[in-house]
């Protein structure tokens, strides 16, 4: 095999070096590499420099490439997937939470598998190396356990948070016990995927709020397990907390919308994370939260990140869209007089990410020491052409489809814009199949387009 056909192959050996990428490396003291080469072996990240010696390394050609991090979400109800062809924005009958309300009760973990792997077979064409799969229709140990399998079976990095089945009593209790089970006999040690719990809301909500003592019980259970905890947030909820107790470093809460100056401060105070789903955001807007307010969260000093929240809600899992999301909204509310940069936005997609699920250490820049979680994007495509500014380009212009190659754990995931060992019609196929399945029982005209 010639290295030119080397280089085209869409599996990669266990030591190989990127060359003459544009390397954005998010790395503070490493900075930006015009043309830098990646040195990768046993999935590690060995060195990152321009014209490294690597002799007899097999190369992979880097040249009119941009390689970055792979872009981190941190909040991602996968279960829901596959349920995009029927929710409608937030219509009445057949908008995001009639239809998951609807349906959730009814699936099966094989469901729960289809739609979960659909997910990250996207989310993966889009860059995504790492996901916090916001795991909110837990309804058996099987389906917890079908959820693990789909993650693990794509080969994506993640944080599963084990939540409770949709149709679960507000005044009930998650499955704890199973929690433990999953956290003892499911999670490896210094594996891909680690465990959180996901937990429900304190404060009124298209779900129906939980007693605050059935919120304290589970965070206390959760916290002396040692895992981290997720919940969305609503306006108050974060005085509510406080008042309780339930604040901390271990905390995450989704949707930076309705949050008071005062409040803003003690999730600085108490480290408490927030991660923004500006798409979403912006749909449900007017009807609930208000305007995203990230701004208001970065002055205070709140560790920020980003996520697609849901597939089903928001139709696609662009991350590049995530971020011009952001992007837009935040230039609408403060024109030029706030400014965030490129750079910063990708910051966000990429190390912040990692440091709201507690991977810093291990993922989110091209760092040497750290895992090969990255990517390379094509500056030539004609959406891109001409690069100048790579940072510039990527959140303006970039689309998944510029997307080249993809790597977790040093493993390429998407090579030459292609899934490398996932077959996408059949990804499909069982996702359609899956709903058709689920939608039968729908009422006669709701969402008819999938019978």
């Amino acid at each position: 095999m010639t290295q030119e056909q080397a280089s085209a192959s869409p599996v990669l050996p266990s030591e190989y070096v990127i060359r003459k990428a544009h390397v954005l490396t998010m790395d503070s003291e490493l900075g930006e590499l015009p043309s830098g080469d990646i040195h990768v072996r046993d999935g590690r990240i060995v060195a990152v420099g321009s014209d490294l010696s690597c002799a007899g390394v097999h190369e992979v050609n880097g040249e009119e490439m941009i390689a970055l991090p792979g872009f981190v979400d941190t909040h991602w109800h996968l279960w829901n997937s596959a349920l995009r062809g029927l929710v409608r924005g937030d219509d009445a009958e057949c908008g995001y939470f009639p239809v998951t309300l609807q349906l959730g009760p009814h699936f099966t973990p094989q469901d729960s598998y289809s739609a979960v792997r659909l997910g990250l077979a996207e989310g993966l064409l889009s860059g995504i190396t790492t996901v916090h799969n916001w795991s909110h229709n837990t309804r058996t140990p099987e389906h917890a356990d079908a959820e693990l399998r789909a993650m693990r079976d794509v080969g994506i990095r993640g944080r599963f948070s084990y939540g409770w089945g949709q149709d679960l009593a507000l005044t009930d209790t998650m499955n704890l016990a199973d929690l433990e089970r999953v956290q003892r006999e499911c999670i490896e040690p210094g594996g891909l995927i680690t465990l959180g719990a996901a937990v429900r809301t304190p404060i009124a909500n298209p779900r129906g709020a939980v007693p605050i003592s059935v919120v304290a019980h589970e965070c206390n259970h959760i916290r002396k397990l040692g895992l981290p905890i997720t919940m969305h947030a609503r306006p108050g909820i974060v005085a509510v907390l406080q008042e309780h107790g339930l604040l901390g470093a271990d905390l995450q809460l989704v949707h930076p919308q309705g949050i008071s100056g005062e409040e803003c401060e003690m999730l600085a105070e108490h480290r408490t994370s927030m991660t923004c789903s500006p798409i979403i955001e912006m749909l449900y807007a007017q009807s609930t939260r208000g305007v995203i307010q990230f701004h208001e969260l970065e002055v205070a000093g709140v560790q920020q990140s980003l996520s697609v929240d849901s597939s089903a809600a928001s139709a696609n899992a662009d991350f590049f869209s995530c971020i011009r999301a952001l992007l837009w909204s935040h230039k609408q509310r403060f024109g030029s007089s706030q400014p965030l940069s490129a750079r910063r936005l990708l910051e966000l997609a990429t190390i912040d990410g990692a440091r709201d699920l507690g991977l810093a250490e291990h993922i989110g820049s091209i760092t040497p020491g750290k895992r090969a979680d990255l990517m390379l994007v094509r500056s030539t495509d004609l959406n891109m052409a001409p690069v100048f500014d790579p940072a510039h380009s990527l959140v303006y212009s970039g689309q998944p489809v510029n997307v080249d190659t993809v790597l977790v754990d040093g493993r390429a995931l998407v090579r030459h814009g292609a899934l490398t060992s996932l077959d996408a019609r059949a990804i499909a196929r069982e996702a359609r199949e899956s709903v058709q399945r689920l939608s039968a029982g729908l009422p006669t005209g709701l969402c008819a387009e999938a019978h």
